[in-house]
Parts: C-alpha cells; sequence; structure tokens
C-alpha cells in the first residue's frame, strides 16, 4: 500500500496545556492549597508542593516543547500570586508571568491564556467563593489588570476552564473544594461564573477588539447502556443536557437552561464565545437504576468491553471526540480542541491514543468542523488535583522528587504529528498497524 498522510490546514496550532497550581509550584495562598493539607483529601496523600517546579523552570519545558515542533502552549496565570492580598498587584509575579509568556512567543509558541483554572485566592474562597456575587466583580478587576500586564503578549484567552465539571466536582460530589454545598450551591456558582464569563467577554473586548475570547468545555458523551430501554435513554439525555447542552448554552450564548435559571444575558453582544474550547477525554454509559439514589438514579459507568488507559479511568474512546467536534460545529464558531490526553503511567498506551484521535480529528475536518488547532495534556506530568502524583499525562515524565525530566514516546509521536502537520501513514504503521487500511481512504477522498 502506497505512503499516505492525512493534512491538517495551514496555520493549525499544535500544542500542549498546563494549569498553573498543577506545574507552577509554591501556591500557597490558593484554595487548593488549603484543601491537599487535609489527610485523606488527596488519592495518593500527594501535595503539589514543588509540582513541576515552573516559576523557576518553565523555560526549560517549554524550549522542550518548541523542540517538539509545537507552535503553540496553553497556560493558566494564578490568580494568588498576581492579587494575593485583594486589590494588591503582585509586580514581581506579573513580571515572571511575562518573562514566561516572552519566552514563548520568542520560541514560536503562540500563548493561549486561561483566566481560571481551579483555584481562588484565599481572602476570596474565604468569603464563599463563586456562591459570592461579589467574586464576579473580583473577577473582572482581575481581568483588567491581566490585560493591563500580557494584553500585549496575548490575544487568545479562556476565561474560565471546565465549569461544569467544577461546580459538579466541588458542590455535588465534594471531591474539590470548596468540598460541600450541594446542587443549590452549584447552580448560583454557575450563574455567577456565567455572569462573569459574559462580563469579562466584553471588557477583552473593548480593550482588545481583535480578540478571540471562549471557554473550555469538558464535554462529555453519555449514551444509553441499553439503547433499546426508553429509561436508559432518557437518563443519557437528562444527564447530557445538564453537564453539556446548559453549560454550552449559557457560557456561548447568555441563556440559561433548566434547572439553572432563567435568561441570563440582559444586554451586551448575541454573542458570548469567538470559540469553542473543547476539553475531550472520555465517554460514559448511562442506565436508569433505582439503586442509585444518590446520583438521582442516573446510573455512569464506563463501557467494560473497551480499552482503559489505567484502572478507574474511563475508556480510550476515540470516536467520542470525532462526535463532540461535529456537535460543537453546529454552534457556528472556530473550535480549539483545549484538552486531550490520558492517564499512563507507563507510556504504553498514549502513542496509539494520540494517533487515533488525531485521525478523529483530521475525520472531522474533512467533514467541514472548523477546528482551528490541539492542544494536548500535558506537556510535563503535574498534581493532577484529587489524584495527586497517581496519574501522569505527560509528554515530558517528571520525578517530582527529584524534578528529573525524560522524554515519553509519546513524545516523539506527537512531534512528528506537529512537524508534518499532519498524519503520516509510516507513523500509524508503527503505532497503530490495523488503522493502516481504515485510514488511507479517507486521504484519496479529499
Amino acid at each position: 500500500m502506497d505512503d499516505y498522510k492525512l493534512d491538517f490546514p495551514a496555520g493549525f496550532l499544535w500544542g500542549t496545556a498546563t494549569a498553573a497550581h498543577q506545574v507552577e509550584g509554591g501556591n500557597e495562598n490558593n484554595d487548593w492549597w488549603a484543601w491537599e493539607q487535609v489527610p485523606g483529601r488527596i488519592k495518593d496523600a500527594g501535595r503539589s508542593g514543588l509540582a513541576s517546579d515552573w516559576w523557576h523552570r518553565a523555560e526549560e519545558d517549554l524550549a522542550t516543547a518548541a523542540a517538539l515542533g509545537q507552535n503553540s502552549h496553553r497556560l493558566s496565570l494564578e490568580w494568588s500570586r498576581l492579587e494575593p492580598i485583594e486589590g494588591a498587584w503582585d509586580e514581581a509575579a506579573a513580571s515572571r508571568y511575562r518573562q514566561i509568556i516572552t519566552f514563548m512567543r520568542a520560541h514560536a509558541l503562540r500563548p493561549m491564556i486561561t483566566l481560571f483554572h481551579f483555584t481562588l485566592p484565599l481572602w476570596l474562597s474565604e468569603r464563599g467563593g463563586w456562591e459570592n456575587e461579589q467574586t464576579v466583580g473580583a473577577f473582572l478587576r482581575f481581568v483588567e489588570r491581566v490585560i493591563d500586564s500580557f494584553g500585549d503578549l496575548c490575544d487568545l484567552w479562556c476565561t474560565f476552564n471546565e465549569p461544569m465539571l467544577y461546580c459538579t466536582y466541588g458542590y455535588l460530589f465534594g471531591l474539590w473544594p470548596p468540598g460541600s454545598g450541594g446542587g443549590s450551591a452549584a447552580r448560583v456558582a454557575l450563574r455567577h461564573m456565567s455572569t462573569a464569563h459574559r462580563m469579562a467577554y466584553e471588557v477583552l473586548h473593548r480593550r482588545q477588539p481583535h480578540a478571540m475570547v471562549g471557554i473550555a468545555k469538558h464535554l462529555r458523551p453519555f449514551d444509553p447502556a441499553n439503547p433499546r430501554r426508553w429509561a436508559d435513554r432518557a437518563a443519557a439525555k437528562v444527564l447530557d443536557h445538564l453537564f453539556n447542552e446548559a453549560e454550552l448554552a449559557a457560557f456561548t450564548e447568555g441563556e440559561l437552561l433548566f434547572p439553572f435559571g432563567r435568561q441570563l444575558r440582559s444586554h451586551g453582544p448575541a454573542v458570548l464565545a469567538d470559540f469553542v474550547g473543547l476539553n475531550y477525554y472520555s465517554r460514559d454509559m448511562v442506565a436508569f437504576d433505582l439503586r442509585h439514589k444518590d446520583e438521582f438514579f442516573l446510573h455512569r459507568f464506563a463501557n467494560p468491553a473497551s480499552d482503559f488507559s489505567m484502572e478507574g479511568w474511563g475508556e480510550i474512546y476515540p470516536e467520542g471526540l470525532y462526535r463532540a467536534l461535529v456537535r460543537l460545529a453546529e454552534y457556528g464558531r472556530p473550535i480549539y480542541l483545549t484538552e486531550f490526553g490520558i492517564p499512563d503511567n507507563e507510556d504504553r498506551k498514549r502513542p496509539r491514543f494520540i494517533v487515533t484521535h488525531v485521525a478523529q480529528m483530521h475525520r472531522a475536518i474533512t467533514e467541514g468542523v472548523p477546528l482551528r488547532g490541539g492542544y494536548f495534556w500535558s506537556l510535563v506530568d503535574n498534581f493532577e488535583w484529587a489524584a495527586g502524583w497517581s496519574a501522569r499525562f505527560g509528554l515530558i515524565a517528571l520525578d517530582p522528587a527529584t524534578q528529573a525530566r525524560r522524554l515519553t514516546r509519546s513524545a516523539e509521536v506527537y512531534r512528528r504529528i506537529a512537524t508534518a502537520n499532519g498524519l503520516e501513514s509510516s507513523l500509524v504503521a508503527e503505532v497503530a498497524p490495523d488503522l493502516v487500511a481504515t485510514l488511507h481512504p479517507v486521504q484519496k477522498a479529499m
């Protein structure tokens, strides 16, 4: 069979993503640091601690990213570093971030900056965090200062990372800060975050008219466990509405759907996102089950017939990425795949994961989906929230005790894709030989 290549559009962004608290180290002034100190809250009893030491070594890993052919990187700014005390802007911290972002630009890494990636300054969390309406105003002041400090270096912005997941884990499940509150608190928090996004969108465009502003949405397909069973189909539809559709409506068009409230937008632009960011990892099977009262009789589980990256994590389901991209294309806006990846501590399944998911990205593009870039999660192993150090996602393997780095096979696989701006049959044959025949006709049809 002849060699072939699945080409991606010119200018496509091949990047990786990180979050400040997970990589910087020493973020002692936010709610997540406080959360980690209580025994039993982190799976492996780990702490973020020095994390990946990015406050001192970010350039080292970013230079590696550039050497691996990447042309963009998505990072977040730690609010508690920049505003450790209400109203007090830390110029030294801002200067350090300018160093990092300037280094990125000097190495042809286009920055995408996330403004809220799960952490709040302690002074704000102690006042109720996103349950407190005053947090909206505090966030807008933060955004204004960020634009003042970094607007000349970046024009691609994510206001919020996975707001629905944040509300679900923080309020409904109590696995993340603030750790309680239930459905009522989750609804209030989501309303306030939606309002903050709308107002931040207006601020960013007023100050930077050419800006591209969106959110990073964790979109998870929910499929009925038994498609022939009406109750399972209904259960999957309910979860999709709550976790996916309601969030998209709120953060792209300012409309709060049931049960989160009524119309949110009373003024301002009709469009509240210039792009839609997609974080894709896996899917859930859903069954209506009376034994799962605590989950409102909606039982979620991974398809037992599928492959898994690690025990306790979701199935590897590449087609779900294609489905998610096609769905988001209905919003008529550019799409960035702001995260995709798997925990794989031995880096055994990650190379194939990358190839199969990039193939689905290409499939979507050939069908007209306006995908502009992809960011693999993550560049370097990091502190994985409540999973601690038990789950490794990095293309760069890290020993947190010594801070020693090692490139994985996956890093080389991703390098070959990024430098070629496409997926070559020789790489597919090495990593996922069973796909060679199925992918070849797609390229011939273009």
